[in-house]
């Protein structure tokens, strides 16, 4: 009994494969030649010299990022660095995971932070992000602060709670940043 299931489901498909052989579809294409298209209409065509470039000066160059409200930052000494790191309140690491908005120099970007392993810390990444903080690969804690790197290893950025949800620090160059969700 099988065998002749077998039988008739392989004519079946012998029959069905011999019938898409007589469709049209395989015609001789050197016989068939589309319609020509319609012309389109075209307009006429100037040409000019472009002015010589013209020397870049001063007056335009880019304008100053505007100034914000709480994001002026002054290089942190190492006595002063030790009182913010006092004054700040204890990070849980698994209270950093997820997605932040950055904020870092007058733009606003996206840092992402994991337990993923990157070498001796936590893998992270940054969309959107200018200078420094756009080669962020990695994060880890050193006792109340956020230490952010980049692919090699370096430490690129600072930064310490400053209230819930926000932390705030500055990079290596001294751009201000800001962390929320």
């Amino acid at each position: 009994m099988p065998h002749r299931k077998t039988g008739i489901l392989a004519i079946s498909l012998l029959a069905l494969g011999l019938a898409g052989c007589q469709s049209g579809r395989f015609a001789n294409n050197a016989t068939y030649t589309p319609a020509p298209l319609p012309p389109a209409p075209s307009g006429t065509v100037t040409g000019n010299q472009l002015p010589p470039p013209s020397a870049p000066n001063s007056d335009s160059a880019f304008p100053a990022v505007p100034e914000q409200p709480g994001t002026d930052m002054a290089a942190v000494d190492p006595q002063a660095q030790a009182g913010v790191e006092a004054a700040a309140a204890t990070i849980e690491k698994n209270s950093l995971l997820g997605s932040w908005t950055v904020n870092s120099g007058g733009t606003t970007c996206q840092m992402f932070l994991t337990l993923t392993k990157y070498g001796n810390a936590s893998r992270g990444g940054t969309r959107g992000c200018a200078g420094v903080l756009a080669d962020m690969r990695g994060w880890d804690l050193a006792g109340k602060q956020v230490e952010i790197y980049n692919d090699g290893g370096e430490t690129i950025a600072r930064l310490y709670s400053s209230g819930n949800e926000r932390l705030d620090g500055q990079t290596i160059d001294g751009a201000p940043v800001t962390l929320s969700r």
